[in-house]
């Protein structure tokens, strides 16, 4: 007794502590994840997991109902669900007291659970006849997982947790330490039963929860790019497509997206692996003719860039070289201005500004400046850059037109919102705001100056001749991404790919990146096409169409007002304007729906007043905005999320569009002319209306309404200035289309 109480007693004590003192842990909180406006990207769901117990089943016959019952709501198979409810205990060779049913039976959701408790119903009552006990065998362990509400929606950004909970790709992972916080614990001393001793010390550790991030992605208009990328992926059917849209000014990340995707909610059940690589900072390929942004901005910069300036177009022969460089258009147009070069986006015109007027020094300075070359430190994981080197002139006069130099998408639309925001090179990021829950502070991310790489009036400058790319119908390579209404300003580029050191022209990198309005910007915008099913089509044909359809959805939704354009003589630039005697748009959100209406109807402006609700919440469009002769003002009675689709038969698809678009409403269309019908459905909590369409003058067409209503007769009224029927050009139709590819860029 002397040797164990005396001689070892505080060995012997700490083991007796550690056998009498119990610890329990207590979960933290895994922060959410929510978007610009509040909507949950990522929460914290209910969560249950099937157990089975075999000693319980055998024990009252119901082997076969388990089994049978599992594979139906599971669909899990027949003989590994007999291995599970036949397993014995290996010691004691008696049957298992309880196994869990994995993976299909793993953290399973609300639904499942509701069908796992309606066969225990079954279960007990089987039990009943036999006049057994109630235990059926069959249970349910509640847990918690991670749950995103909006499914595919922005899933490469978000990335995914598994179902052990750990952050495995995107933000998630990236924010990992930060979202899931600290467990805490309850450590007490107890009896050989578990039971807490009466005079123990009790050390309560509360939890740590993690931290809430609200991201600068918008819901909206991420799901309005998935939408166009959808579309144009069924046509040219690529190895991949990316795009990324961002706030020009301040580098907030608007919505990034690749395909093809996956649900991290059913992350297993996606076996491409492809599918989880998000292209937008992981990949890097030569970006082909939107590189000429740079050395365009490098000779405005330097004041070397006359548009009225004239060389041969066609080909060109580089110092030191045999074989010459050459425009898509080998024999050229003639001798051109450099403006129709940049216009036609002309390889040969580039390389004489890089080359002869620029040199290889200037236009490396301007590369790197630009932020190519390095990483631009945006706040998710796997970011990679590519070094720009170029070794001789051949090098230097390819990397002109963007062959023979390495990109991420990322550094792309950095590098033209640069010229879009007056010369700032910013930092892109992700993270609008950090909420911590356990003490109530909140950190909002500043917008991040990196350098001044051109003046001001440098960008402007570049910015216009950017515009005339877009603007010119007749020449301009990017005259498939103009919206009627807005400025737009971007480039095209058409990169042909390099497979095992050979340029193989029947495989290429397409796309389109621009920004608009070109005198205020509000969102500048990439789309990348990796490798088209038709090899004649180019950047302006496939990707400038997509660019369209975001942008023009996006700058309607943000209520960025339409403003008409003035082409100047000299063909350098467009100019804003106001037609005159245009009536301005009144402010009308918090008055009342009648006073509204009164107000309108005396003015002589048609207006749509939709909702049921008694006072106006939102109008379109904004207030101060000038109004053409057809337009009519919309009045929002209900929140968007409340307010029931308005029926819109007889509407041209613009008015449609423009309603629906401020609904935050997804839109099918078919057909073209005015709405004949409509329909309703509904997808993971995402509302989407199918338009069908016919021109006026055809049978059982649309007709000119004063009065509509929707189902129940209350929910839209119309007023109109005169009795006249309205028309609409229907310019906003968003539909994406190809060409014979004789216009390809290169």
């Amino acid at each position: 007794m002397f040797t164990l109480q005396v001689v070892q007693g505080e060995d012997w004590h700490e083991k007796g502590v550690a056998k009498w003192v119990k610890q329990s842990q207590i979960p933290a909180e895994r922060g959410t994840i929510l978007d610009r406006n509040g909507d949950a990207l990522a929460i914290n769901a209910p969560a249950y997991t099937v157990v089975v117990s075999p000693k319980a089943i055998h024990g009252n016959g119901l082997e076969d109902m388990v089994v049978d019952g599992l594979h139906q709501v599971l669909g899990k198979n027949v003989d590994e669900l007999k291995e599970l409810v036949n397993a014995k205990d290996s010691k004691t060779g008696d049957y298992a007291k309880s196994k869990e049913v994995r993976n299909e039976g793993w953290k399973i959701d609300e639904n499942k659970k509701k069908q796992i408790d309606q066969l225990n119903d079954k279960l007990k009552e089987e039990l009943k006849k036999k006049k057994k006990g109630q235990e059926t065998g069959l249970g349910l362990i509640k847990e918690s997982k991670r749950y995103y509400p909006k499914g595919t929606l922005a899933s490469h950004v978000l990335g995914y947790t598994d179902r052990d909970g750990k952050a495995v790709a995107g933000f998630e992972y990236m924010f990992n330490k930060q979202l899931e916080g600290t467990p805490g614990y309850l450590k007490y001393e107890s009896d050989t039963s578990g039971d807490k001793l009466p005079n123990s010390n009790e050390i309560y550790q509360p939890p740590v929860n993690g931290k809430n991030y609200k991201l600068t992605i918008d819901n909206q208009i991420q799901y309005y790019i998935e939408d166009a990328m959808k579309e144009a992926f069924d046509i040219y059917h690529p190895i991949s497509m990316t795009v990324i849209a961002a706030d020009p000014k301040t580098m907030e990340i608007l919505g990034m997206a690749n395909l093809p995707t996956f649900d991290p909610n059913k992350y297993w059940e996606t076996k491409n692996y492809a599918a989880f690589m998000n292209h937008a900072i992981k990949s890097v390929y030569e970006p082909g003719s939107t590189f000429k942004i740079v050395t365009l901005a490098a000779a405005v910069n330097e004041k070397l860039f006359d548009p009225n300036a004239k060389y041969q177009s066609g080909t060109i022969l580089v110092k030191g070289t045999k074989k010459p460089l050459h425009d898509i258009n080998k024999v050229g147009w003639g001798k051109i201005t450099y403006l129709e070069g940049v216009k036609r986006s002309s390889n040969v015109a580039f390389v004489k500004l890089g080359t002869e007027l620029l040199g290889k020094e200037r236009l490396l300075q301007y590369i790197g400046n630009f932020g190519f070359g390095k990483k631009t430190g945006i706040d998710l994981p796997g970011e990679t850059s590519w070094a720009v080197n170029l070794p001789g002139p051949v090098e230097t006069a390819t990397a002109t037109y963007g062959h023979g130099v390495n990109v991420t998408p990322i550094q792309q639309l950095v590098a033209v919102s640069a010229i879009a925001n007056g010369g700032k090179l910013m930092k892109p990021h992700i993270i609008k705001e950090i909420d911590d829950p356990n003490t109530g502070t909140k950190k909002v991310t500043p917008p991040e100056f990196v350098k001044q790489v051109i003046t001001p009036e440098a960008a402007k400058e570049t910015g216009q001749y950017l515009e005339q790319v877009v603007a010119d119908q007749d020449i301009g390579t990017g005259r498939h991404a103009y919206i009627d209404g807005y400025r737009v300003a971007g480039k095209t580029g058409t990169a042909v790919k390099n497979i095992n050191g050979e340029y193989d022209y029947s495989k290429s990198v397409v796309s389109f990146i621009g920004y608009a309005p070109v005198n205020d910007p509000k969102i500048a915008v990439l789309v990348v096409i990796d490798q088209p099913d038709n090899a004649t089509v180019g950047g302006g044909t496939a990707a400038a169409p997509v660019f369209k359809k975001i942008v023009s959805q996006s700058l309607q939704y943000m209520g960025v007002p339409k403003s008409t354009t003035k082409q100047d003589p000299d063909g350098k630039k467009n100019t804003a304007v106001q037609a005159q005697n245009r009536p301005l748009a009144p402010d009308l959100v918090n008055k009342s729906a009648k006073d509204a209406e009164k107000q309108l109807l005396k003015a002589g402006i048609a207006f749509d007043t939709l909702g049921k609700g008694t006072t106006v919440v939102k109008q379109f469009p904004v207030k101060g905005t000038p109004l053409s002769p057809e337009q009519r003002i919309y009045l929002f009675t209900e929140t968007d999320k409340t307010m029931e689709v308005p029926d819109l038969t007889g509407e041209s698809l613009r008015d449609a569009l423009d309603v629906l678009t401020l609904m935050k409403v997804g839109v099918n269309v078919s057909g073209e002319g005015y709405v004949t019908s409509q329909k309703v459905t509904s997808q993971n909590g995402k509302r989407t209306v199918q338009l069908t369409l016919r021109p006026s003058d055809a049978p059982d067409g649309s007709k000119d309404k004063d009065e509509t209503s929707d189902a129940d007769g209350k929910n839209r009224k119309s007023g109109t200035q005169t009795g006249e029927n309205r028309q609409s050009t229907g310019t906003n139709q968003s539909t994406l289309g190809t060409t014979n590819g004789k216009n390809k860029d290169n």
